[in-house]
């Protein structure tokens, strides 16, 4: 057992220093490439969630813009047709107004129309009786013989 002993610190001591060698190694490894690698793909998936969330705070703003514009063209058109019924109702009144102004003046006339034709037809009456007895013995003349008189044949 001595002998087995005896190689296994042998083997021990030959295998110093490729621990240290191992070790230096690792310790080589981390400094110079583990660390900086780590550091390098933190760093980008850090940018990489970064432009991730960059980009889904830029769509919900453009979301929220489109909404705001969207709102904002609904209460424009709102606008825009309240307006053009207060015209349509302002214009409606205005030609009820001009109608109702039209229809006035239009009685006006026929009543001053109606009423010129009243006093020419009395006028005319008048004009009338005034000529009947003129108009009816210029009749019977035409009408009796000549040697008759209007008062022979009252009789």
């Amino acid at each position: 057992m001595d002998v087995i002993l005896h190689q296994l610190g042998d083997l021990i001591v030959g295998s110093i220093p490729t621990i240290i060698l191992f070790v230096f190694l690792v310790l080589a490894y981390r400094v110079l490439l583990y660390g900086p690698l780590t550091r390098m793909l933190a760093e980008r998936r850090e940018r990489t969630q970064g432009a991730v969330e960059k980009a889904a705070a830029a769509i919900a703003a453009a979301d929220a813009k489109t909404q705001e514009y969207e709102a904002r063209l609904r209460a424009a058109r709102a606008e825009i047709y309240r307006h053009r019924e207060q015209l349509i109702h302002q214009w409606n009144v205005e030609r009820d107004n001009a109608l109702a102004c039209a229809r006035l003046a239009a009685q006006e006339r026929i009543r001053a129309a109606e009423a010129a034709l009243k006093h020419q037809a009395a006028e005319a009456h008048k004009q009338i009786e005034g000529s009947t007895e003129q108009l009816a013995s210029q009749i019977l003349q035409a009408i009796l013989p000549a040697g008759m008189a209007p008062a022979e044949s009252a009789r």
